[in-house]
């Protein structure tokens, strides 16, 4: 790796930044890529599965070991059998659409154009009584016959809207039931993909799992590692990694070149 930093360049598998005042999640931004801001550029490989997990250690680091120990054995190229039936269910998901339906205005539709219909059948029962008054009467009805024949083509009007209004709700209606059984079907997925992703990381770490105890009682102990960074300097020994680990000012090793020999690894130390 190539490390630029205040105006020099510094290569090689270890490299010890001690000297300057570093986090060790700058560092790995760096290693990343993702430290573009930063006063210190690192040129070297792209990280791999297990960078997520072990490319920071330091003291108080969050720490989950199964994940840890599945990234590595990714690392290594191992494939747990639960991928072709967890790629499967993902593909499933991703193909089902469900649209939230909202029936309230296609109710609300109907609603209205029925309460119009209905409005307008009780205008043209009236008209229609009173040409029927005037014709009895054999008074001039004309007017009022205008007036029927302008109800009745509104009220025509009016439950032809009603009865698009009806069907829009019934297909909305049977859009819903669908929508119901693709959300129940996505929450079926959901929940065997979660299993899949938990079997899968518990069978990969076993994969790994007697060479990640072998590391963890190779480490040199002087009683001042906490549990978390062994843990994660063990996986990193385990794992196959090509960029550099960043590593704080933890555990018993004397110096830079010591934890890089250790791990077998690339180490830029801070």
């Amino acid at each position: 790796m190539r490390v630029r930093i205040a105006g020099e360049t510094r290569t090689g598998r270890a490299i010890d930044l001690r000297e300057y005042d570093f986090a060790v999640t700058e560092i790995a931004d760096a290693i990343r890529g993702e430290g573009a801001a930063s006063a210190v550029s690192i040129d070297c490989p792209a990280p791999g599965p297990a960078h997520a997990r072990v490319g920071a250690i330091r003291a108080g680091m969050a720490w989950s070991r199964r994940p840890a120990l599945a990234a590595a054995a990714r690392s290594r190229g191992h494939t747990a059998p639960q991928a072709d039936e967890l790629a499967e269910v993902r593909d499933r998901l991703d193909a089902i659409d469900a649209p939230t339906i909202d029936l309230r205005a296609a109710r609300r539709r109907v609603a209205e154009t029925g309460d119009a219909a209905e409005e307008l059948r009780e205008e043209v029962a009236t008209v229609r009584g009173r040409v029927r008054a005037l014709r009895e009467a054999e008074a001039d009805a004309a007017d009022a016959e205008a007036d029927l024949a302008d109800a009745t083509r509104r009220l025509s009007e009016v439950e032809t809207e009603r009865i698009a209004a009806e069907q829009t709700l019934a297909r909305a209606r049977e859009q819903a039931r669908t929508d119901r059984e693709r959300r129940r079907e996505r929450l079926r997925l959901e929940d065997r993909a979660e299993n899949l992703r938990r079997s899968a990381r518990e069978a990969l770490a076993d994969e790994v799992r007697s060479r990640f105890e072998d590391a963890l009682a190779a480490l040199p102990d002087d009683g001042a590692l906490p549990e978390p960074v062994g843990a994660a300097l063990a996986v990193a020994r385990v794992a196959d990694l090509d960029a550099p680990v960043a590593v704080a000012r933890v555990g018993p090793f004397e110096g830079v070149d010591a934890i890089s020999a250790w791990l077998d690894a690339p180490v830029v130390r801070v």
